[in-house]
């Protein structure tokens, strides 16, 4: 089995990548994780798509939401509250103790690549999970009225708020992490994972290089739409799709990414666009794209690394 790499950022990513992780060998499974959500909070550098990924990979996810590390408390936070800091973005003790390990290894001098490799070995996450920069990348999301950092519009507004614009500040001007380029280059299948189009996954290809290279590469690009029958399982993908005057649809998806996709995987309920898809270009598979379990993620990166 060649190389397999995958652009991914959220839950439904992360997901995916639990099924992958069953099939893939450890060594030919390169994911691209998106750090364009990363924020400093109480002093420490937090990485929550990478986290996600780390803590899903790892089995310490908590199953029911998705993100954050299983039967975690908030001891921390309390106090934190008590000392009058604001608490909206829910950081549990032992997620805390990631934030600091990786502050404290970025202190020393390491990259971010470097802090991410070492905590996965300690985790005990065996495919490679590359940073999509080692640069500073932050999402802004663009309202009538004001600019807010991604996490203030996700977590703190709950997406509850008229979004006119999605900006990528920093990433014009970014290079990718070591070795993201030649892993692409080597891919003999490349993955877009079911993530938010517009705040999970471009904000990597937003980095000129990585799109380019991605544009180039001879390998199929394979995407999972994370749109089934116009709305998200998860997140506010359709939304923001809607809010910036896009298809928030199967075929929505196919024509976001039509410039670098060969392939799509749809789910059943959105069959009847099947035919519309393939007439812009991409191959279209039909089938169960809803992981609720594990057993979900495999067979649905069974069906994915099936396809040709």
């Amino acid at each position: 089995m060649g190389l397999t790499v995958a652009l991914a950022g959220g839950v439904g990513a992360a997901k995916l990548l639990r099924g992958l992780a069953r099939i893939v060998p450890p060594q030919n499974l390169i994911i691209i994780g998106n750090t364009g959500d990363d924020l400093e909070l109480y002093g420490l550098h937090v990485s929550p798509d990478l986290d996600t990924i780390m803590y899903t990979l790892a089995g310490l996810v908590d199953e029911t939401k998705g993100y954050g590390i299983n039967a975690d408390t908030f001891n921390c936070l309390t106090m934190l509250n008590k000392l009058g800091h604001e608490t909206w973005f829910k950081l549990g003790d032992q997620d805390l103790a990631i934030h600091m390990t990786r502050t404290v290894l970025l202190r020393e001098g390491r990259t971010l690549s470097e802090a991410t490799a070492e905590l996965c070995k300690i985790l005990g996450v065996k495919p490679q999970l590359i940073p999509m920069t080692n640069e500073r990348v932050r999402t802004k999301i663009i309202t009538d009225k004001t600019t807010l950092d991604f996490q203030e519009y996700f977590v703190k507004k709950a997406t509850n708020i008229n979004v006119t614009d999605v900006q990528y500040e920093g990433a014009e001007n970014a290079k990718p992490a070591p070795s993201l380029l030649d892993a692409i280059r080597n891919a003999q299948k490349l993955i877009i994972c079911p993530s938010n189009p517009i705040l999970s996954i471009a904000p990597i290809l937003a980095i000129p290089a990585i799109r380019n290279e991605i544009k180039n590469t001879k390998a199929p690009v394979v995407a999972i739409s994370p749109i089934i029958a116009g709305k998200t399982v998860k997140g506010p993908a359709d939304k923001i799709m809607t809010a910036m005057r896009l298809d928030a649809s199967a075929y929505g998806i196919a024509k976001y990414y039509k410039d670098i996709l060969d392939k799509l995987i749809i789910d059943t309920a959105d069959r009847n666009q099947k035919n519309k898809i393939e007439k812009l270009g991409i191959k279209t598979t039909v089938t169960k794209t809803i992981m609720k379990n594990h057993e979900d993620s495999f067979r649905l990166a069974e069906t994915l690394m099936r396809t040709e």
